[in-house]
């Protein structure tokens, strides 16, 4: 059984017990892994996945699964989290652009031209 967190892909660590009198012996850190099934508002969909606590106290802060991967970059995420949330930017998308259209941002350059000429003017 891998103990590796299915979105983070946190597994085990090792280090050193260390005694009052300073003898090390090799341990490991094991991470806090539950298994909890997570709902997907975008895919209406339930994942039953086995996540550390530190990585669902992340989902929770940020509202939930869909947000969190979101915000989440793609080297931060497991394969298995990846194909989630690809799925879910697909969902995402096509929903977002069906809703609204987006505006042409136009950059003023001419008030930058004239911050440039003034302070060269300065000088």
């Amino acid at each position: 059984m891998v103990k590796k967190c299915d979105i983070s892909g946190t597994g085990v660590m090792s280090g050193n017990n260390v005694s009052h009198a300073n003898n090390r012996s090799r341990r490991r850190f094991m991470p806090n892994l539950q298994v909890v099934s997570l709902f997907s508002e975008a895919l209406n969909k339930i994942f039953r996945l086995k996540i550390c606590s530190k990585t669902l106290r992340s989902i929770e802060h940020n509202g939930g699964l869909d947000s969190y991967l979101e915000s989440a970059r793609a080297d931060e995420l497991t394969p298995e989290a990846q194909k989630i949330k690809k799925s879910v930017e697909k969902k995402k998308g096509v929903s977002a652009k069906s809703e609204a259209p987006k505006k042409k941002v136009v950059k003023n350059k001419s008030a930058r031209v004239t911050k440039v000429a003034a302070k060269k003017a300065s000088k």
